[in-house]
């Protein structure tokens, strides 16, 4: 179809939005033998033949049926006149720019250079034969002014580029009687028509979820939040810098996995075809890590999403971004001077050393040494001397704080005490250090005391950031502990032992720390974000068109722990 043609019928549907929708109703007839055509389709692949049965057209949900709705009908016409009268609202490519940012940054010294700058514009100020706006790209925004003396060929036409249009403006630098910073143009060329106007009160609205469904928006719409997320970047690649300083190598490990483990959580499940066998999306990449330092690596580390089908929080989202490390040699001292390390790291390379960060309305000071304390002496102090192993006494006190306690497990249930009576309390930054054996089957025990292990956990604002432990690497304790937890019959455990792994220990592992921190929580700490979604760009949302009381609502999740 000729450009102008597709421009005349997008404004045809945007006029008469039934004709879209009549057209979705159509294709999801047409959809019903896809799924009993799919191996088919597979072997003529296999065999080099022809693909029998092409992909049918993506169906789309309510949402998408009113894809069109929100474009404005006189944005449509103009585009169709561009393309009538032959010009490209999308080239392929037009003059490139320089970053606004670092231009300001240096201005004075920069006034009557001739620069080219692209990014997107805001509203357009009319004053008859001068026209204002501010043009934005990732780095920051300038004013342009556009004079007709200046642009004899573009002013005829400059009606046709408006707020949220993408441009490439060339022309000098210089200020405003006011003194304003601002680019006189020359050349103005369009690189993007925008079909749908900007929002004109996008940041602060109190639908939060409209910002977190169209994030495309609430980026180009918002400098802070543009910032929050350049400064996750930073964050993420100063923390691979600091475990590559330390002689740590990055690896992969696999994602689908035939048998789950590394912490206590629901997994997504799913199924490979050609194999014919179920596997899980990783709760944690911890099992796999630890195969490697058997095999010599010594030092090994991974930045990467695992994936725990449980509720929603802002602390919680189904998918998030840890990393895991593992160093032979060391332990879980070791790792607490390692975790000191990456915060003394961040705050010097992150935030320009500065240590104190505002999160949640109150002030932390990040600069180590931090706090510590034994798990088992918090829970005494907070709940009346009571003694974790003692369950007669842990259910009485979880029944007077109305906490579930049939079916579950008793060091489940005491931990549960735990997190309930403990955790807000833990502003810190502070380590909480050797916990239970039995909510620990991963972690060494302690040689004065083997009730308990040499584990930590890091809390800031009664939020965990890290979890670290000696590693066990007795084989035989490590597979009495599969045994007891198989017992409980946990759906958060995985119902089959990783025979694998445990063989892994019978050839020998050496002694070894292990630490795994929740990026995307230590991105809500250093940023002073009050939730796991505002600095996950693409959190997961309920379909709009889903029935809440079909699929139940999404509330607070419970952490998971390590298994």
């Amino acid at each position: 179809m000729p450009r102008s043609a597709a421009a005349a019928h997008r404004l045809d549907v945007a006029t008469r939005g039934d004709t879209a929708r009549s057209a979705v109703r159509a294709g999801e007839a047409s959809h019903s033998s896809h799924q009993s055509r799919w191996e088919q389709r597979i072997q003529a692949r296999a065999f080099g033949g022809p693909d029998l049965y092409p992909p049918r057209p993506f169906q789309p949900t309510r949402e998408a049926t009113n894809v069109t709705e929100g474009i404005q009908k006189d944005r449509l016409e103009k585009l169709q006149a561009m393309q009538q009268a032959g010009i490209d609202a999308y080239p392929p490519r037009v003059p490139k720019g320089i970053h606004i940012g670092p231009v300001l940054a240096d201005f004075d010294a920069k006034v009557g250079q001739t620069v080219t700058f692209c990014g997107r514009l805001a509203q357009i100020r009319d004053f008859g034969k001068l026209r204002f706006s501010h043009l934005t790209d990732r780095s920051g925004a300038i004013q342009v002014g556009f004079e007709r003396d200046r642009l004899p060929d573009f002013w005829p036409e400059r009606k046709r580029v408006e707020a949220n249009d993408l441009v490439s403006i060339s022309g000098e630098l210089g200020r405003t009687q006011k003194g304003e910073p601002t680019l006189w143009a020359r050349n103005v060329v369009l690189a993007s028509k925008a079909l749908r106007a900007a929002p004109e009160k996008w940041h602060g609205l109190q639908d939060q979820e409209q910002r977190y469904r169209q994030r495309y928006v609430d980026l180009f719409a918002s400098e802070d939040v543009r910032k929050t997320f350049l400064l996750r970047s930073q964050i993420v690649r100063e923390v691979r810098a600091y475990f590559d300083g330390l002689g740590y190598c990055e690896v992969e490990t696999p994602i689908l996995q035939p048998i789950f483990g590394g912490a206590a959580a629901r997994p997504f499940t799913t199924h490979h075809n050609a194999l014919d066998m179920p596997l899980y999306l990783r709760i944690a990449p911890e099992l796999y890590l630890k195969r490697l330092i058997v095999g010599g690596l010594e030092r090994v580390y991974e930045i990467g999403r695992v994936f725990r089908n449980e509720g929603i929080s802002t602390r919680h989202n189904p998918e998030f971004t840890m990393i895991e490390s593992y160093e032979a040699w060391a332990d879980y001292r070791d790792i607490m001077a390692r975790v000191e390390g990456l915060f003394a790291h961040l705050c010097d390379k992150v935030l320009g050393g500065r240590t104190v960060v505002t999160f949640r309305e109150k002030q932390f000071d990040l600069k180590p040494p931090f706090a510590k304390a034994s798990y088992l002496e918090l829970f005494r102090q907070h709940n009346d001397g009571l003694d974790w192993f003692d369950h007669a006494a842990v259910v009485r006190r979880a029944k007077q704080l109305k906490l579930p306690t049939d079916g579950i497990a008793p060091h489940t249930l005491a931990n549960d005490v735990f997190e309930a009576t403990v955790e807000d309390t833990l502003q810190g930054p502070i380590f909480v250090y050797d916990y239970p054996a039995p909510i620990s089957p991963l972690a060494k025990r302690l040689p004065s005391d083997p009730r308990v292990t040499e584990r930590f956990e890091f809390f800031v604002c009664g939020m965990e950031l890290g979890n670290a432990f000696s590693e066990l690497n007795d084989p035989i304790d490590q597979e009495q502990r599969f045994v007891d937890q198989l017992a409980h019959k946990d759906e958060e455990h995985s119902s089959e032992m990783d025979v694998d792994y445990v063989t892994a220990l019978e050839y020998g592992m050496p002694p070894a720390g292990g630490l795994g921190i929740g990026i995307d929580r230590l991105c809500m700490l250093l940023s002073g974000s009050n939730s796991i979604r505002d600095v996950v760009l693409f959190p997961l949302l309920r379909r709009i068109d889903a029935n809440p009381e079909q699929h139940g609502e999404g509330g607070d999740a419970k952490p998971a722990t390590e298994s």
